[in-house]
């Protein structure tokens, strides 16, 4: 049972004495030194200290325990004492600047990770993060001990991201104590936004989905949802990346160089993690894997307050290593130091990059270790959680009740075969008794209905890395095939094969043997194609290819084979047996749901058609939300007093459907000029950074029109650098007065990473950054036009950015976007969107009014029919869209070549090309559009009014309202407020 007192502090060195006496004192209350008689001698030692020398006296406080099922409070007694105690309040110290400085200065002198001779900003960071972190301790550890007292259900989140940006500034702001600490750093001659700028983002993802994870956390410890966190500790991240004359560079993350002051190294929570090796079976029928490569993941744990709440989950990191015995000493003294050093360094680079390339066999291996590792690591941990609750009487079919498990996406998708086998071959459950748990207890979210990000597995690899889990997923199959059999009988053997090849986990794999007989047909091979075939489908290509036929006679596609009449048809090569990790989700869980409305029916209608015949109500619809606190109250201060005075309270932290108030004073005069000096205050510092990243110096006055998302042809940056190549194009063929009238000025900046070995995105970048070293520089165009591209983009830039924008463009292709997150974050700051009927634009659109969205482009719903008007040769691009890659072509923008970028908007069919992603359909409605965005600009009353408005309609797009869904209607979990 945990119990706390809790002393004021005395400032000045005398703290060092009675804080570590109170560290003591305070592990004792969590019993550990409650063990022997010297822990217990040591306690009492230190209260004297305590209570005499330093003339403390204990607060009251209160610590109760709530049944979940009653209002019904019990008291707990103090450990020292015996007497029972009332509710009250729970802070390691109060939150006043006097003792938070003599916090600050006790860790400057013995949590020492610097020199003791000076107190710069370094060290003054380190200082002051461990400080708020004492604070955190507290309700970390009262939290998870009251959540393992009352043994409720939680929720378990895994994924391979967590984008969680700075924690100081969050954390000082949740518990509010953002005051008292800026007074405190002043005191010592510091400032708190500079040293908040000392801490690296922590590298633990990339894009929307790691952010919208990290939303997620604070909504839930917010919320007071029990509930953790699983991820990998990532010690490079995915890269940092330098933006060159060449383009985009990719170096490794420093981000734990210096350590990391919010993480504790949980050296009691390590697990076994097994590769290779293989399946034993006893007499009994009982397997056991055996052999291979053992490793182990340690736990490191991330605390995540919630804001003006007690509740402090937890995002539990894995590390990897191996044990030290692994080390051959023999072997490093024979001077073969590589290989003597070999099983650890195997070990630890499982977490050393995130997404590490996966273009050859070892990439691909290290990335399912990883997947591996995560989802073995963190069910181990639950398992252990669920056990140790339970106490000497386990119920497993409880575990259920007691357990949710979400994947985000399909990285964790081996949660579902590695809870089985622990079930089975660990825990001795039945295969019928594991299989009713686990799809009880997972569910999955599909962010995507790109066929790449769809998971398929090479079988042979998982075979050799993962021998039993193959086995258990070849038995899944086996059962999802008995059903598929059983939904649609065997009378249509057509309609049974299209089922079974399109649902089946496993791809290209014979049916199992109960079902060898069933189809003949999927027995034979594929059929041939025929050379005849093979020239009437090449007709249309370009250029004649040159094969090399099985009789080394030389062949043309074209004109057949040189020599002899008679047409050799080609081998057909054997089709790469694959596992289907999405269909695997879709059947090991009892949940499935997209991320928008638009996307969820497309999940719906598309990507999962046969399963939702299948299972209807699998399929639920979860829209994606952001967190209000970091992404208004603490990135955008200036906005949140604006929004405080005129909503008259702070509730809408909490409450964003206060924000809607916002819109009865949308046009309301003094609210739209404290909004304009808002907007202005932001630019500033937007400006600022421009100087510092890049050199370029922008002004304030001009429209701030921002893209910032990973690099991806589908979100298509491309489109946007090609209307403002266009848009350059225009200004130069005209006066230098007619530019003034007609065109607004602009700077459009660009952030977002391209994927180490993803060559289109990087060429994106290039051109990006090439036709931003044209105009910048040109004289003629001055301030009407500026092209950025920030480097390195990552959480903190965006909290400079989203605040200072005042466009913003979201303009995938129609339907390939699954929700975006940005948008959100955007809309609630008072910028306007402009962007494509996708994803969460649809419902941002619903929200803020049609009038203050600015609309482009084809609709989800004729994206198909375009592509096949565009293979038949049917399409006709735009004059204006020709005119653009002639002056592309044209070398104004530098000696570079864009012909491999400008061909993948070219032909009508082909890999890399025929404008799959339709930037050249898209392009006169897009220019049209921005047309649009000029005039509304130019009255600057009608604009700040759609800014409002934009604010007011953002208030559905919380993740607080995401997380009460997912709580509600997959987890069945229910908050639990700390006393």
């Amino acid at each position: 049972m945990a119990t706390w007192q809790y002393y004021t502090m005395p400032s000045g060195t005398e703290a060092v004495s009675s804080c570590n006496a109170l560290a003591r004192f305070v592990d004792f209350g969590r019993g550990r030194y409650g063990g022997g008689g010297g822990g217990r001698r040591g306690i009492k030692l230190d209260r004297l200290i305590l209570m005499r020398k330093w003339q403390l006296r204990p607060m009251k406080r209160s610590f109760s325990v709530r049944n979940v099922s009653s209002e019904h409070q019990q008291k707990v007694k103090d450990p020292l004492t015996q007497q029972e105690e009332s509710p009250g309040s729970r802070h390691p110290f109060p939150p006043d600047a006097s003792s938070i400085t003599s916090s600050i200065k006790y860790h400057a002198e013995f949590t020492p990770l610097f020199s003791p001779e000076k107190f710069e900003l370094p060290k003054a960071y380190f200082a002051t993060a461990q400080s708020i972190r004492d604070a955190l301790i507290i309700n970390w550890n009262a939290t998870y001990d009251y959540y393992e007292r009352l043994n409720v259900k939680q929720a378990y989140y895994l994924s391979m991201e967590f984008l969680q940006g700075r924690a100081l500034l969050n954390a000082i702001g949740n518990l509010g104590f953002t005051g008292a600490y800026s007074e405190a750093l002043s005191n010592l001659g510091h400032n708190l936004e500079k040293i908040a700028t000392q801490e690296p983002d922590a590298a633990l993802g990339n894009g929307g989905l790691g952010r919208l994870a990290s939303c997620f956390l604070d909504s839930l410890a917010t919320l007071n949802y029990p509930a953790w966190g699983y991820g990998l500790r990532y010690k490079y991240g995915l890269f940092k990346q330098r933006i060159t004359k060449d383009g985009q560079e990719e170096v490794a993350e420093d981000w734990l160089e210096m350590s990391n002051p919010w993480e504790i190294m949980r050296n009691d929570v390590t697990y076994p993690i097994k590769f290779y090796g293989k399946v034993l079976t006893d007499s009994d029928g009982k397997k056991h894997w055996i052999g291979g490569e053992d490793i182990k993941a340690v736990a490191y744990d991330v605390p995540i307050p919630g804001y003006e709440t007690k509740t402090t989950i937890s995002l539990r990191l894995w590390s990897t290593k191996a044990p030290s015995g692994e080390f051959d000493l023999s072997m490093f003294n024979s001077g073969k130091h590589t290989q003597a050093a070999e099983a650890l360094y195997n070990a630890e680079k499982i977490c050393y990059v995130l997404y590490p390339g996966d273009e050859s066999l070892e990439g691909k291996t290290l990335r399912l270790k990883q997947q591996y590792t995560l989802c073995s690591a963190s069910l181990q941990d639950i398992i252990a959680r669920f056990e140790r609750r339970s106490g000497t009487k386990v119920k497993w079919v409880e575990f259920p009740e007691k357990v949710a498990v979400q994947m985000n996406d399909t990285h964790p998708t081996l949660c579902i075969p590695e809870l089985m086998r622990i079930l089975i071959d660990v825990k001795g459950l039945s295969w019928k008794e594991a299989w009713n748990i686990t799809q009880r207890t997972v569910a999955y979210t599909n962010h995507t209905v790109l066929p790449e990000a769809l998971e398929k597995w090479s079988l042979e690899l998982m075979q050799k890395l993962l021998p039993r889990h193959v086995e258990i997923i070849e038995m899944i199959d086996e059962e999802l095939v008995r059903t598929i059999v059983s939904e649609y009988g065997k009378e249509d053997s057509n309609l049974l094969e299209k089922k079974l090849k399109e649902m089946r986990i496993l791809e290209n794999v014979e049916l199992p043997a109960a079902f060898s007989d069933l189809l003949v047909k999927l027995k034979a091979s594929p059929v041939a194609v025929s050379t005849d075939e093979l020239c009437e489908s090449e007709e249309e290509e370009e250029d004649d290819e040159e094969i090399e036929p099985a009789d080394g006679k030389s062949k043309s596609v074209k004109g057949g084979i040189q020599g002899t009449k008679k047409k050799i048809p080609e081998p057909v090569p054997d089709l790469p047996k694959l596992v289907r990790m999405a269909n695997l989700c879709v059947i090991g869980g009892h949940a499935v749901n997209g991320v928008a409305e638009i996307h969820s029916e497309i999940v719906k209608d598309e990507v999962f058609n046969d399963f939702f015949k299948l299972w209807p109500e699998k399929f639920q619809n979860k829209t994606n939300g952001v967190t209000p606190r970091r992404w208004i109250r603490f990135c955008n201060p200036d906005l949140s007093k604006i929004i405080t005075s005129w909503t008259g309270s702070e509730d809408w932290v909490l409450n964003t459907e206060k924000l809607s108030e916002l819109r009865k004073f949308a046009d309301n005069d003094d609210l739209q000029a404290q909004w304009r000096a808002a907007k202005r205050s932001n630019k500033l510092k937007v400006a600022s950074l421009i100087k510092e990243k890049t050199g370029y110096t922008v002004s304030p006055d001009s429209m701030f029109d921002i893209q910032v998302k990973r690099i991806h042809e589908y979100k298509r940056q491309l489109l946007n650098i090609l209307g403002i190549v266009y848009r350059y194009k225009m200004m130069k063929e005209i006066s230098a007065s007619e530019r003034k009238k007609k065109f607004v000025p602009r700077v459009c900046i660009f952030g977002g990473k391209a994927f180490a070995t993803y060559v289109q995105a990087k060429r994106i970048v290039k051109f990006i950054t090439d036709v931003g070293a044209t105009v910048n520089h040109d004289p003629d165009i001055g301030d009407l036009l500026k092209v950025i591209f920030v480097p390195d983009y990552n959480v903190s830039v965006a909290e400079l950015l989203i605040p200072a924008s005042e466009l913003s463009q979201h303009i995938s292709t129609a339907g390939m976007e699954a929700s975006g997150t940005s948008n959100m974050k955007f809309a609630m700051n008072g910028c306007i969107l402009i962007g494509t009927l996708d994803g969460a634009n649809v419902e941002i659109r619903e929200e803020v009014g049609e009038d203050n969205f600015f609309l482009f482009g084809a609709r989800a719903n004729e994206i198909a029919g375009l592509r096949k008007e565009r293979a038949e040769g049917k399409f006709i691009p735009d004059p204006r869209f020709e005119e653009v890659k002639k002056f592309v072509r044209s070398g104004v923008f530098g000696s570079s070549s864009y012909d491999e970028l400008l061909g993948s908007l070219e032909g009508n069919k082909g890999f890399g090309r025929a404008d799959y992603f339709l930037v050249g359909k898209d392009f006169p409605s897009y220019i049209d559009c921005q047309a649009k965005v000029d005039e509304a600009y130019k009255d600057q009353k009608r604009w700040t009014r759609m800014s409002i408005m934009n604010t007011a309609g953002s208030y559905k797009f919380s993740s607080d309202r995401t997380i009460h869904e997912y709580a509600r209607e997959i987890w069945n979990i229910k908050p639990v407020e700390l006393p």
